[in-house]
């Protein structure tokens, strides 16, 4: 999470005029021109020693990272369509997100609309996967090659999006050499050794949960950075590996969760308005009327 510093221009120091803003007052971030960042000549550092992209990615949350590849994602099949410039409402509405938040996550790579245009969709492209890091190719290797396994090794969206899968590893004797998605399944024992010489940087790992840390330490010795974890597990990984968990079955728990909620809400509005239904009573215990929460909205009821 980014905090901010500073404090607002009207609450300076006693005595002392207000500070006026650097920003040009009115326009809004669809206003200002639509720029492409320079390129980062090689060596040119900014503070403490970081390239220029490397501090702006820094600045930037994790939330919003999620949405600039979901943003990668939607201009990138605009792109393919024909597509050469979009504007702020309707890239939002293709995201799922609201404008402003759009704009806002845009804001940190430096990129603003024109308007009456928007943005131009090439050039947006460029600056996500630059700050993406996708400018270069990250090879992946993929451990446990069962049924999730085949699935990712055969997976054809991986290299087109710059994560070539380059090798496979599993400790089935019936797997060992097998090739699968054209990539031969080598030994786990192997992993340190190929991923060093493969120059694997992405690690994903579909492995049953007790075998999931003796693999993470093997990729990790292979130099691996980041891993991909679909085991119900939590790894554990020095300060400089970057983890990503996937658990699929959390996820259906939280759907589950929300349909439960729905359920809930359909049956409260059918007794409330004295339609056929699940009989409620009158009140929830907290001396308010089943369905009504403290501000007036719904609320969820817990039977057990």
């Amino acid at each position: 999470m980014v905090t901010e510093r500073g404090r607002r221009d009207a609450a300076d120091s006693p005595g002392r005029a207000p500070r006026r803003s650097r920003r040009p007052a009115g326009p809004d971030a669809d206003n200002a021109p639509t720029a492409e960042m320079p390129a980062v000549p090689a060596g040119e550092p900014g503070r403490n020693g970081d390239a220029p992209e490397a501090v702006r990615a820094k600045s930037i949350p994790e939330a919003a990272v999620a949405r600039l590849a979901v943003y990668l994602r939607v201009l990138s099949g605009m792109s393919e369509q024909g597509a050469t410039t979009v504007s702020s409402e309707e890239l939002s509405q293709a995201a799922g997100v609201n404008s402003a938040k759009l704009r806002k996550d845009l804001s940190y790579l430096g990129s603003y609309g024109t308007r009456g245009v928007g943005y131009e969709v090439g050039v947006l492209v460029s600056q996500i996967e630059r700050i993406l890091g996708l400018t270069r190719q990250h090879k992946v290797a993929v451990v446990g090659i069962g049924n999730l396994g085949h699935a990712l090794a055969n997976y054809g969206g991986f290299p087109g999006r710059g994560f070539p899968v380059e090798a496979l590893f599993d400790l089935d004797p019936d797997l060992i050499g097998v090739p699968v998605g054209g990539l031969p399944v080598s030994h786990m024992d192997d992993i340190p050794r190929i991923c060093a010489e493969r120059g694997i940087s992405i690690g994903v790992i579909a492995t049953p949960p007790t075998a999931a840390q003796s693999v993470c330490d093997r990729l990790v010795a292979g130099g691996v950075q980041c891993i991909l974890n679909f085991a119900p597990v939590v790894l554990q990984v020095p300060a400089h590996i970057e983890v990503r968990k996937v658990d699929l079955a959390v996820e259906l728990q939280i759907l589950s969760f929300h349909v439960a909620r729905r359920a809930d809400d359909a049956a409260g509005n059918q007794g409330n308005s004295g339609l056929p239904g699940a009989v409620l009573p009158a009140e929830n215990g907290n001396g308010r009327r089943n369905g009504s929460g403290p501000d007036g909205g719904r609320e969820m009821v817990v039977r057990s």
